[in-house]
């Protein structure tokens, strides 16, 4: 087995990690189960967020084991290098059999957030909804000025807490980021995921301009990358004669 234990939580977790197969095993809280797993785990009265990642065939055990950093290891790195934009990361454990890599699995402190982004996208009535969206265009863009790139800025993966009259945003499944000096078209391009109407994303993209010094043509840019992702999305939906949405 391969692990690393934040320093902050090596005393108190070490044995939790260890021993993470029978812990996730027997618990039953999952909050999302697909391709890969999330279950909620109390350890020593500190509520954790466990992600399994599915066992890679073959091949890409192979790659994972030789050539590329396994996704908890990645997704505890790059937890480590964004900092307060994402839930306090614990570790990540990955676990062997004959040599190849198996079974994975990172841990994170829960963040107990209200809502995700989704919510306020897709009800017109939300409360405050244009606020949370203004509020959210600022956040992005304090990512962007950190270089900080999510290659899955999409509705399900930006929680948000409301605290008073303001929001406290976070990220996650972090684990494909880009870290790099972000141009404006890659600026732009960060929103393309969120599924938004041109009209949220103009509410967004405006706000942004606000507080960032950009070309005229930036709301624009933002829609036309939305429409690109949509457009590619429902063309793949079409080939597995799936229905379709904007």
């Amino acid at each position: 087995m391969k692990y690393k234990l934040n320093p902050s939580f090596e005393n108190e977790f070490k044995d939790f990690l260890l021993h993470m197969q029978k812990y996730f095993r027997d618990n039953k809280n999952s909050i999302h189960k697909a391709r890969n797993e999330l279950k909620i785990i109390s350890y020593k009265e500190i509520q954790t967020v466990v992600k399994s990642f599915k066992i890679p065939n073959f091949f890409r055990r192979i790659f994972y084991t030789c050539f590329r950093d396994s996704k908890a290891k990645k997704s505890y790195d790059n937890s480590i290098k964004v900092g307060n934009f994402a839930p306090e990361p614990i570790g990540y454990i990955e676990f062997y059999r004959q040599g190849l890599l198996a079974e994975s699995y990172f841990v994170a402190k829960k963040f107990d957030y209200d809502f995700t982004i989704r919510e306020p996208l897709l009800d017109k009535n939300f409360p405050k909804r244009e606020k949370i969206l203004k509020a959210f265009a600022r956040f992005s863009l304090q990512l962007h000025n950190a270089g900080i790139f999510h290659n899955d800025y999409s509705p399900g993966n930006i929680l948000i807490k409301q605290e008073a009259e303001n929001y406290i945003f976070k990220i996650v499944d972090v684990n494909r980021m880009d870290f790099c000096s972000l141009n404006e078209n890659k600026r732009a391009k960060s929103f393309a995921k969120l599924w938004a109407s041109n009209a949220d994303l103009q509410i967004i993209a405006q706000e942004y301009m606000q507080h960032h010094k950009v070309k005229e043509d930036f709301v624009q840019k933002v829609i036309e990358y939305s429409v690109q992702n949509k457009r590619r999305k429902n063309f793949k939906k079409r080939l597995k004669g799936k229905e379709i949405d904007w």
